[in-house]
């Protein structure tokens, strides 16, 4: 996790605190660093200007010592030092520096470390540094010249009173005749800094504990109300709109506060809106499915009425043929059992008469076959009754209504149906209004001299798939193009010319096919003939429509 990461997932008060309390503790830190310095120089600077006045006062007083080499003057001078503790070793030296006095003992094997604040060596002969012997003790070593003051007198002026003439003024020249080094120790010097040091520390903590203790404190002040914020926010995140921030502040948070109970009330009051909208919308989606259900009925209902209009003449000429036959058989037998005729005969023509009232049962029972499936079809209901259906036997009466239309249109049929198809649950008038619509739509896309083919097969379970009956519609047409293929299913689209179609077959044939829980696919191409597939689920659909509208009406 990267540092601005970090940074990122920390609380609001962590982030103000921890900044802060950085920035006061090193503030602190340096400036206390810096005094301790600074007092611990000043220390060391005293002590080195006293040591100077001190060196410098000696040095005057024992110039006549030095000058007559008087021991017991320098013993006196020296012995005024022994009263400061701060001083560790004291000594002079005549100008070929050999020691005519000195107090306490020399330092032995000890290095200089640094300069003192003045010059090591400056125009007077000063020699200030400090110094570390061999067990790291620190001191002063300070060096002053002793000297004294010669006239000088020349044979021109002597004799002569001096003030006469500025030219006749006597004059002096300086001349170091011996050196006085004194060494102080900083023992003192470096407890009173220590104590200074230690001092200052312990302000310091004391000021950064009650300065942390504040700074939390004024934290906690600041940070409180928007951490209110954040919790009343999620609350309402998680839907509760009756939370209220409860802050009396006239600042910037206590208009975000005043703010937000607004927004709050306006979400709730949106809320409210909506939930009603809701109601409402549920109630009206209750009544529009309703009326797209009937609707539907309605659809289904006119397209069959369409399809009966074009199977009219088909039906009529199917019906004349076997009425034709019945009619000449039985006036036929009428003719014969009328005339007179001879025991003999009657028995001879028995045979005859009971094969032409056989012939009138048979196209009696496909009347009224034709009939039934007739009134099957036209048939109008609300609610779909699912129940085992064949498809092959569909296909069969399916084929009775059209094949005189495709014979009108010189076109072929030709049926492929498997043998071993089992049945599925669906409603049979329905399954044939969608093969009437599907084989009507590919005659009237085939020319003349043309073939339908009508297949049907089974595509056996396979895991959770339950397998299908799959009906192929091919024909030799004029085929779809690409554009139109994604269109095909919509209402009241068509190909066909103007007064030739309602554009409705297709997709009442479609909201059939849902309604059984299968689908319908398309393959076509321009000038090459088209295949529509009706795959069929083998066990019972559910139907969408009907499960949406009960929840609804159940809720409602």
């Amino acid at each position: 996790m990267t540092l601005l990461k970090f940074a990122n997932s920390l609380k609001l008060r962590t982030k103000f605190g921890i900044p802060i309390s950085v920035l006061l503790v090193a503030s602190i830190v340096v400036i206390t660093s810096y005094l301790i310095d600074r007092q611990a120089d000043g220390y060391r600077r005293e002590l080195e200007t006293s040591g100077e006045t001190m060196i410098a006062i000696l040095a005057n007083n024992a110039e006549s010592g030095v000058i007559f080499e008087s021991t017991y003057e320098l013993d006196e001078i020296l012995q005024l030092l022994s009263q400061f503790e701060v001083v560790e070793y004291a000594c002079i030296t005549n100008k070929e520096d050999i020691i005519l006095s000195e107090i306490g003992q020399a330092l032995q094997g000890y290095e200089q470390t640094k300069p003192l604040y003045h010059d090591a060596s400056d125009d007077e002969g000063h020699h200030n540094f400090f110094i570390r012997n061999e067990y790291g003790q620190e001191f002063i070593e300070l060096s002053n010249p002793i000297v004294t003051r010669i006239q000088n007198l020349g044979r021109e002026n002597l004799g002569i009173t001096g003030g006469l003439d500025n030219s006749f003024k006597q004059s002096y020249v300086t001349e170091e005749i011996g050196r006085i080094k004194l060494v102080l120790n900083l023992e003192t010097v470096n407890q009173s800094i220590a104590e200074s040091r230690r001092t200052a520390i312990l302000i310091a903590v004391v000021v950064l504990l009650i300065t942390i203790i504040m700074l939390t404190f004024f934290v906690r002040f600041i940070t409180k109300p928007v951490k209110m914020l954040v919790d009343i926010t999620d609350q309402v995140s998680r839907g509760d709109l009756t939370q209220k921030v409860e802050l009396d502040q006239n600042d910037e948070i206590g208009h975000l506060a005043r703010t937000f109970n607004r927004m709050i009330e306006s979400l709730k009051h949106s809320r409210d809106e909506i939930e009603e909208y809701n109601r409402n919308l549920e109630q009206k989606i209750v009544e529009r499915t309703l009326e797209l259900e009937e609707i539907q009925a309605q659809l289904v209902q006119s397209e069959k009425l369409s399809a009966i209009g074009q199977l009219a003449a088909g039906v009529a000429h199917e019906l004349n043929n076997p009425l034709g036959g019945i009619l000449g058989y039985a006036q036929f037998a009428l003719e014969k059992l009328n005339k007179s005729q001879t025991a003999e005969e009657t028995a001879r023509d028995k045979g005859k008469y009971i094969r032409y009232l056989t012939d009138i049962e048979v196209q009696a029972r496909r009347c009224k076959t034709i009939v039934q499936n007739l009134l099957r079809f036209s048939r109008s209901s609300k609610t779909t009754d699912f129940s085992d259906v064949d498809i092959n036997q569909v296909i069969g009466d399916t084929i009775t209504f059209v094949e005189h239309q495709l014979h009108m249109n010189q076109i072929q049929l030709k049926m492929e149906l498997h043998k071993n198809l089992p049945t599925i649950q669906g409603d049979t008038g329905q399954l044939q209004q969608v093969l009437t619509n599907l084989i009507l739509n590919a005659m009237h896309a085939s020319p003349p001299d043309t073939e339908i083919q009508v297949i049907s097969r089974f595509s056996p379970a396979l895991g959770e798939f339950g397998g299908t009956v799959e009906i192929l519609i091919i024909d030799q047409g004029s085929g779809i193009s690409q554009e139109n293929v994604k269109k095909i299913f919509e209402p009241f689209f068509t190909t066909k010319q103007v007064g030739k179609g309602t554009g409705l077959g297709l997709s009442v044939s479609y909201g059939i096919v849902k309604d059984h829980g299968g689908e319908i696919k398309v393959e076509s191409k321009p000038g090459e003939g088209s295949t529509f597939i009706v795959i069929l689920p083998v066990q019972k659909p559910q139907p969408a429509s009907d499960n949406v509208s009960n929840e609804l009406q159940t809720k409602n």
